[in-house]
């Protein structure tokens, strides 16, 4: 969007926040570069320039501005949206990826030449995986400044600098203030008292948000010890990189509040971009109602509630294990055999508040599994020792930079698979925007109801108008039942 200068001058003089992450705004006289929506007056056009990434500003001299803070903007809509190497790219820089393996790293995930990565990302974003990757470690920086006691050492190497020179030069040059004046701002302002251990923060979305759903569904499927709701927060445990953790996320009027307790805070960025794809907050709810809202049928559902996410997962192998557990049973027996996996095979932990007790096992501690200790049928625990021996070998790789149309194909050749799994795991775990579940018995009696064809090749056709939005319409045909995946727990 940022080559269309016309659009993107509309869009800062009416200071539209829906564009927000899709283009920034870098001004030639200040050298400041701002979100569309800042608050400040618009300056003239001729000094406007525009950005697709906040690493290209920074790149191109430009300091993030004080006011609008654009660094913090929901992240561009596109990368969850498409399945080609720029986006895959973009998912796996967001998830830590180019930290802990380098470029070399990225681009073998990838399957493509570290140069190859390097002009792609030029060419689209203006800035190659390490200015990226350093825009990243200026904001995960700025957020442990603000919202922690850490001292300034610490936050350098929780960030991923390598140095503290570089963390202060970086500091300096992107925010224009020093690492001490962002802390002094910070206490200045109005702020919740801080707990020894808890980053407390916000996660910006686009609006519209309908929580009912999203909560809804995390909230009736939680696994036992792994995932509650309490207080109005749904909380889970998480498997990081580095470590573990323990995050609280709230619905809120503008936000989501986040509350994360990490046993090592170099997992910030990770933990961060996982809550962002679980919640579904980078999608741009615009585009999609504007298009499912043409379909006349669909229309009232959409006017009901409008926003609805699809509720993701942070790791996409536990939510395939979790997956094939719930195949032909109720939502509370799927429950059931989850916490009975997690009691047998996952790690313990400690958790102040209580209520959660472990970690979801990962495929390497699963691999040994007793089948004949499982209380499934047969041909179930096939397809998940199968399942989880594809996982833990690697020959199944389900992660942020994984092909969708690939694993598709993968998943389908392992026994016990059939549309209605693949499907369900391309939707929440690798979050493909399309996917579509015409076989799944809610959407079945949802369209009967709505008067859409019922049976799965016809519904399928008719789906085709939903493209390439076909998982938030699913989120829609669902609240024609009245489940408790469509609403926000008590």
């Amino acid at each position: 969007m940022h080559t269309d200068t016309e659009r993107c001058v509309r869009a800062v003089r009416s200071k539209d926040a829906r564009f927000d992450g899709w283009f920034f705004t870098a001004v030639l006289t200040t050298r400041i570069y701002c979100r569309p929506s800042c608050p400040v007056v618009p300056p003239k056009d001729r000094n406007m320039v525009f950005y697709p990434s906040a690493a290209a500003c920074q790149q191109a001299g430009f300091r993030a501005c004080k006011r609008c803070r654009p660094d913090t903007s929901p992240g561009s809509p596109e990368w969850n949206a498409r399945a080609d190497s720029v986006a895959r790219a973009m998912r796996l820089i967001q998830d830590g990826v180019v930290d802990r393996e380098g470029v070399p790293g990225l681009a073998a995930r990838l399957g493509y030449s570290a140069r190859q990565i390097e002009r792609q990302l030029l060419a689209e974003l203006g800035a190659g995986p390490l200015a990226l990757a350093r825009s990243q470690r200026a904001q995960t920086a700025r957020v442990l400044i603000e919202t922690t006691a850490l001292p300034m050492a610490e936050v350098a190497f929780a960030a991923g600098f390598s140095s503290v020179r570089t963390f202060n030069d970086t500091v300096r040059e992107v925010f224009a203030l020093a690492p001490g004046e962002l802390r002094g701002r910070a206490s200045r302002g109005a702020q919740a008292p801080r707990t020894p251990g808890v980053i407390s923060l916000r996660l910006p979305y686009r609006a519209p948000l309908h929580p009912g759903n999203l909560f809804g569904h995390l909230a009736a499927t939680a696994v036992p010890g792994v995932e509650e709701w309490r207080d109005g927060a749904y909380r889970r445990t998480l498997t990081l990189p580095h470590g573990h953790g323990i995050v609280a996320l709230s619905p809120r009027p503008d936000h989501i509040a986040c509350r994360l307790s990490l046993t090592d805070p170099r997992d910030l960025t990770q933990a961060i971009s996982r809550c962002r794809r679980l919640l579904d907050l980078d999608a741009d709810p615009v585009a999609v109602d504007g298009q499912l809202r043409a379909d006349p049928l669909l229309a009232p559902l959409v006017d009901a509630a409008p926003g609805r996410r699809v509720p993701r997962t942070v790791d996409a192998a536990e939510f395939a294990v979790r997956a094939v557990l719930g195949q032909q049973v109720s939502t509370a027996a799927a429950r059931t055999h989850a916490g009975r996996l997690v009691t047998a095979h996952g790690v313990p932990v400690e958790d102040p508040e209580g209520g959660l007790t472990h970690l979801f096992p990962t495929p390497g501690a699963l691999a040994g599994l007793d089948p004949e200790a499982l209380a499934l049928p047969r041909s179930r625990r096939a397809t998940l020792t199968t399942l989880v021996a594809a996982l833990a070998g690697g020959s199944l790789r389900l992660d942020e930079g994984t092909d969708w149309e690939r694993a598709r194909a993968e998943l389908s050749a392992l026994p016990g698979f059939g549309p209605w799994t693949v499907e369900v795991i391309a939707m929440r775990a690798l979050g493909d925007p399309d996917a579509f579940l015409p076989t799944d018995l809610g959407i079945r009696r949802a369209a009967e109801r709505l008067g859409l064809p019922s049976t799965p090749a016809a519904l399928t056709a008719r789906a085709a108008h939903w493209r390439p939005w076909r998982a938030y319409a699913a989120q829609y045909l669902w609240t024609v039942d009245d489940h408790p995946i469509n609403h926000l727990p008590a």
